[in-house]
């Protein structure tokens, strides 16, 4: 069964909420405004383990965090559930809120409100408020975003980063869906913990050429990657395909870029990510 089919699951049965004890949370970024650090609104969803156990900080897209309502998307609530089903912390942190900002999918690059290095500051010091929590194995964090969060994720997870590398806290595991690879990818990219890329093959918003070559020139940790066939961006989501001509950036700028979900891509990289996650935490 997908992430999202059991979560889906647990909703029609009126579980949802009793499975995952949702906490709001403040969580301090190392980024700052006018000296004084930026306060995330955070997530926290502790796994019941009676032990120190690991804890995944998810990251969110361009989108932002919440769904129309003004909810935590079920996306995040969904994996949430199955990652304390594993004995897995989970931490969700929104970016774009202190910030003033609602979503950035339809700004261009270059021109965006909220930037990598803000975003890798945010994750940077969410790493450290997961350390620091009495319930967590410091030595099994890790980072897992998509889109916009997961071009967080390799800007976090790379030791060519000067304050990546100076960090006093480093995630044992990184997994990212189709990121943006471009930018890492021209630095150079030296990977601070093993890295899972999970891209789609016909995706035109972030293609998955970059992440390949990324892929093939790491250095540091292993780098793995799966590309799903036939796949668009956010192939692990459950809409439709369509077609965002509100989005300037993509292979085609100015052309719109496709979305939605892909049945068997959905399926496979739920399966991939909980394969790898297991092989290294143990959980």
């Amino acid at each position: 069964m997908t992430i999202l089919r059991f979560a889906l699951a647990l909703v029609g049965l009126g579980m949802l909420t009793a499975v995952q004890a949702q906490v709001a949370v403040q969580v301090h970024s190392l980024d700052q405004r006018a000296g004084t650090a930026v306060v995330m609104p955070g997530f926290w969803f502790a796994a019941d383990t009676g032990r120190p156990a690991p804890a995944m900080l998810l990251l969110h897209g361009c989108g932002g965090a919440y769904n129309r309502n003004g909810v935590l998307a079920l996306r995040y609530r969904a994996l949430a559930t199955r990652f304390n089903a594993m004995g897995i912390h989970v931490l969700v942190t929104d970016s774009l809120t202190p910030r003033n900002e609602r979503e950035l999918c339809t700004q261009k690059n270059g021109e965006r409100a909220v930037t990598q290095l803000n975003r890798r500051r945010d994750a940077l010091g969410a790493l450290q408020w997961l350390a620091a929590r009495p319930e967590v194995d410091p030595a099994r964090l890790g980072l897992l975003g998509w889109s916009n969060g997961g071009s967080t994720v390799l800007a976090s997870s790379n030791l060519l980063h000067a304050e990546v590398e100076a960090s006093p806290v480093k995630p044992s595991l990184a997994v990212a869906f189709y990121p943006g690879c471009v930018s890492e990818l021209a630095r150079g990219y030296r990977a601070t913990a093993p890295l899972l890329l999970l891209v789609g093959e016909a995706d035109d918003w972030t293609p998955a050429e970059p992440c390949k070559q990324l892929a093939r020139q790491a250095g540091g940790a292993p780098v793995q990657i799966e590309v799903y066939p036939g796949a668009f961006h956010d192939f692990d989501g459950s809409a439709p395909v369509r077609v965002r001509s509100d989005v300037p950036n993509g292979v085609h700028p100015g052309q719109g870029v496709h979305v939605g979900g892909q049945p068997e891509a959905r399926a496979a990289s739920a399966q991939a990510l909980e394969r790898f996650v297991r092989a290294i935490w143990q959980p």
